[in-house]
């Protein structure tokens, strides 16, 4: 009784605060392919102090999840707050308008509450959403899948991004704003200026050589074909080349991070930044060489884990961490709620926002992702992927098929999937309730805090 007298009490003391403290405006920033190789979830290497700036304002939440590990169906998932299978949006020629017309994302939402919704860089493609949304800057072709050199940070895509962003915080200044900021790096080519390069001196990279889980189906890999589409590339890539790509991309990481920071300076400058909710995230995380895999594409860790941190001066929130299992599809009702409007009903996500009153509380016990794959010697098919705080579970079948295969993870101790369990006699039992809970779907794993948990029990 005394826990649902505390959860129940959260949302109300969120409440109170915001009395004094109004979000006029949102700031969402959405970074191609970043996996949380950063400096505020720990990495030793990662140069990047304007988002760490941000973590020590706002509330970082350490195992967050996309729906989908693919750039188009993940940011539909997360813009209209359902997961794939709502949208019957899987592959990046589908749009969400097709099966759900009325569906109102989130910047459409808030445009329907008063707020000017602009998209700058690529963010979402769907004219109902946006006041306006400008196309993509022009920048020179990159044949290479890693290019530096000596141009300044405005020569290339997300440089003028941030720049056409700061223009139109300037310009929106006295209005209520949705801005949401679509930064391409550090997806494919890894390009950034010759001066973040120099951040990682060549020889102190290493190559990241983590066999394949022993025991996994060959489905559940891919043939990096996102990195081999660049003529640079050999078939087989050697210990040197795999450690400059890997630089490639860190050096791609801080060129957006300063970028970053470019933005959230604007920010300061015009007054916002205490009126203003920030989100940052990604579509999805990405391979770098574990498992033999380049790019994204997989129901593994590595692809389905990303950044989220959440910043708002109504919160109580700075610089905390949470381990909570979240998801994108979360996104949309939290920043609902710290705008203070009503959260739509028919939303697949669960809001976030009692955990910026205890970060650690009792939360979601499952998060769910998919990935389409054809299955040899079936046809298409889909893996469907949950993650417990120990475990993930994961299964494979064609449509068309009764067959399925199954995976199995343990990650105590461990970051990364080593050896698939799922057919190992000693642990059949564990298997066999974790996939009941996933049988039991999302709406089974919903936090206590969401008033639809309690109507499921």
């Amino acid at each position: 009784m005394r826990a649902g007298l505390a959860a129940a009490a959260a949302p109300l003391a969120l409440a109170q605060r915001r009395r004094d403290v109004i979000t006029k405006n949102v700031l969402f920033l959405v970074v191609d392919d970043l996996r949380p190789m950063l400096g505020c979830y720990g990495h030793p290497d990662a140069v990047t102090p304007h988002i760490d700036a941000l973590a020590k304002r706002g509330l970082t939440f350490l195992n967050n999840h996309c729906q989908i590990a693919s750039d188009g169906p993940s940011r539909q998932s997360l813009f209209t707050g359902l997961r794939p299978d709502t949208i019957d949006v899987v592959d990046d020629a589908t749009t969400f308008r097709r099966r759900r017309p009325d569906a109102r994302t989130l910047p459409q939402y808030f445009r329907q509450n008063g707020y000017y919704a602009a998209a700058v860089g690529p963010v979402l493609d769907d004219s109902q959403s946006w006041n306006e949304g400008d196309t993509r800057p022009v920048e020179a072709s990159l044949t290479r899948s890693w290019n530096s050199s000596d141009v300044s940070d405005a020569d290339l895509f997300d440089g003028q991004t941030a720049q056409r962003a700061i223009a139109v915080i300037e310009r929106l200044a006295g209005r209520k704003f949705f801005l949401a900021v679509g930064l391409q790096r550090p997806s494919l080519p890894f390009a950034a200026p010759q001066s973040y390069f120099n951040l990682y001196p060549r020889g102190y990279i290493k190559a990241l050589t983590e066999p394949a889980p022993k025991g996994a189906p060959a489905h559940a890999m891919h043939d990096s074909a996102e990195l081999h589409r660049f003529g640079d590339v050999p078939e087989m890539l050697d210990a040197e080349l795999s450690r400059d790509l890997v630089r490639a991309y860190l050096a791609s990481v801080s060129y957006v991070d300063a970028q970053v920071g470019l933005i959230l300076s604007a920010l300061e400058q015009q007054g916002l930044r205490d009126s203003t909710a920030i989100v940052l995230t990604s579509d999805n995380g990405f391979h770098l060489g574990e498992f033999g895999l380049w790019g994204k594409h997989t129901n593994f860790e590595l692809a389905t884990r990303t950044p989220l941190i959440v910043s708002s001066l109504g919160l109580k929130s700075g610089g905390r961490k949470s381990r909570a299992l979240t998801e994108l599809v979360d996104v949309y009702p939290t920043l609902c709620e710290i705008a203070g409007l009503r959260t739509p009903g028919d939303l697949d996500g669960a809001s976030l926002a009692s955990l910026f009153e205890n970060p650690d509380q009792l939360w979601k016990r499952a998060v769910f992702s998919q990935h389409p794959r054809e299955i040899p010697g079936l046809g298409p098919g889909m893996g469907y992927s949950m993650r417990t705080s120990r475990y993930r579970y994961t299964e494979w079948g064609a449509f068309d098929s009764p067959y399925r295969t199954a995976e199995l993870y343990d990650y105590k101790g461990q970051p990364l999937e080593i050896e698939n369990l799922a057919n190992v006699p000693v642990a059949k039992t564990l298997a066999n309730g974790i996939a009941a809970i996933m049988r039991e779907g999302w709406r089974g794993s919903l936090p206590p805090t969401d008033p639809r948990a309690s109507a499921n029990s």
